[in-house]
């Protein structure tokens, strides 16, 4: 998700407060992804000050904490990323013994495709990629292909993200999200580009509110963003494409540059408490990875579809894995073709 870094500023009252403590823990995380308490209820439970900022996608995230010498302690990277940041020795192996709240993990999650083990992350929230529309159109967008066809008055975007309206070209050819084949990949990119007439722009999460307005009609769109839309707007939907889908998660994880190490603990094992973690999925409307903090969701939140699909949609659903070098240079070299097309 292509989100502006925000820092959160402390307010004067806050600061009085806290200026005598001197732990402090560091955490950088996305956007719209912790509750309004989160944070200060923790600092008073623990004692100590975060500093506290957002990303806006993975790849910024990477190239912050690169050179092992960010500053941070705790970050929140997509599950893609969590081997190349293990390969570069970027992330602490976790001690489960400090971490007793593991336990309140969904199923799906305690042994996750990319990180079997957990040996260096927690995850967090998860959502799939999907299409959101107005019902009022006169084509209901149950597939990819739908998007191809010149329903919606040029009303349309796609995601301002490589992998993502990759994802969707390859699966509507019948491929893998995660593709490295050549042949794929082009065939990929001359379906994008052949879509581009068809489209008003690529945009992220910013084309929320134009879909709620009505000036656009279909969206590409990640499912819990589209879900804050249909809340605003119930004359929206979000449908599953059937040719198949891209699943994300992102997760907790302490880097290994850390100098808090004892506090980012703390504060894994804090987002795991059930009401904690619960008070964050209401307030963001997103899909938590904690199965006992789902079970105290509102039953509404709790058995949403869009936020969490049955097990049969789900079925259709690719996690995204990490790419060879050569395999993301030539993705992004057909990106930048897509795009100056």
């Amino acid at each position: 998700m292509n989100r502006r870094i925000f820092l959160l500023g402390v307010s004067g009252a806050l600061a009085g407060c806290t200026r005598g403590r001197e732990r402090r823990l560091n955490v950088y995380n996305w956007e719209n992804y912790v509750a309004a308490s989160t944070v200060p209820d923790f600092e008073r439970e623990f004692q100590c000050t975060v500093r506290y900022a957002t990303y806006g996608s993975a790849e910024e995230l990477l190239a912050k904490v690169f050179s092992g010498n960010s500053g941070w302690d705790v970050v929140f990277p997509s599950n893609s990323f969590i081997e190349p940041m293990r390969q570069l020795d970027l992330l602490l192996a976790l001690d489960h013994g400090r971490l007793p709240n593991l336990k309140n993990l969904d199923t799906r999650f305690q042994r996750p495709q990319w990180d079997p083990g957990l040996a260096f992350c927690v995850p967090y929230m998860h959502s799939v990629t999907g299409i959101l529309y107005a019902k009022s159109v006169t084509r209901t967008p149950l597939a990819w292909a739908d998007l191809w066809t010149d329903s919606y008055s040029r009303r349309v975007t796609m995601l301002d993200d490589p992998a993502e309206v990759l994802g969707a070209c390859l699966k509507r050819l019948g491929h893998s999200v995660n593709s490295g084949n050549d042949g794929e990949l082009k065939a990929a990119r001359d379906l994008a580009v052949q879509q581009k007439p068809l489209l008003r722009a690529y945009l992220n999460e910013e084309v929320r509110d134009q879909v709620v307005a009505g000036d656009v009609l279909v969206a590409q769109m990640w499912g819990q963003v589209a879900q804050v839309a249909i809340d605003n707007a119930p004359n929206l939907a979000f449908s599953f494409p059937a040719e198949g889908f891209a699943l994300y998660a992102d997760n907790s994880v302490i880097l290994r540059e850390s100098k808090h190490q004892d506090l980012a603990y703390s504060f894994l094992d804090y987002l795991l408490r059930p009401e904690v973690a619960a008070k964050i999925a209401v307030e963001m409307r997103t899909a938590t990875a904690n199965a006992a903090a789902r079970a105290i969701l509102p039953a509404a939140q709790r058995d949403n579809t869009v936020l969490y699909p049955t097990a049969e949609v789900l079925a259709r659903g690719e996690w995204f894995k990490a790419l060879p070098g050569p395999v993301q240079r030539l993705r992004d070299r057909y990106w930048t073709e897509i795009k100056s097309s």
